[in-house]
């Protein structure tokens, strides 16, 4: 392990930083495109709202909404280091909350885990192995062990990558990660592979 995850996170946010808003939205908008190929089928899908500088979801979550699918969004509870979920059929009802993360906070339409079958994770770094990391608090670690039936996509910009990241026992790898370069799909059995 020849880097601290402390020191990956503040390698990730500086490329990241680099990026322009213009730069920003295009490259978002190249995962959207992917990421609704890839959750084509999905009848309930789980994605972060992001907040300036992540990956944007904003009109992913629209269009998810206009398909007919059930976007739900996660609120932070700080108090139990956990994720509640909430329906979000309007995005116009998110507000900056904890960690000035977007959330519904006031116009919540409870959602039960086990009926999302797909999550959408936002990613500070990622590697080829599909292992990805956070912003250190491990709220989305803990839900994804809790809740292993879900296809894990997680994603972020490519300049985001990290040649190897230092995994724990309670870190849970991606099955996809998407860029705005493209797929890498993780799988058990046959390792990964590049769609």
């Amino acid at each position: 392990m020849s880097q601290t995850k402390a020191a990956l996170r503040q390698q990730a946010k500086e490329a990241r930083s680099l990026l322009s808003p213009s730069q920003i939205a295009t490259y978002s908008s190249s995962i959207e495109r992917i990421l609704l190929d890839l959750l084509s089928g999905f009848e309930t899908v789980m994605v972060y709202a992001s907040k300036a500088p992540e990956a944007e979801t904003g009109d992913l979550i629209a269009d998810l909404n206009r398909r007919g699918v059930r976007v739900v969004v996660p609120i932070i509870e700080r108090e139990t280091c956990s994720l509640r979920l909430s329906y979000l059929p309007d995005p116009a009802v998110l507000s900056p909350s904890t960690f000035n993360v977007p959330e519904p906070i006031g116009h919540e339409l409870p959602a039960r885990p086990e009926d999302v079958q797909a999550v959408v994770i936002p990613m500070l770094a990622f590697d080829a192995e599909g292992n990805r990391l956070g912003y250190g608090a491990g709220y989305y670690d803990r839900f994804l062990c809790r809740y292993p039936h879900l296809q894990k996509i997680g994603i972020a910009f490519s300049c985001q990558r990290a040649e190897s990241i230092p995994a724990d026992d309670n870190d849970v790898k991606m099955d996809y990660i998407v860029t705005e370069s493209g797929i890498i799909q993780h799988n058990e059995r046959d390792g990964l592979g590049k769609i």
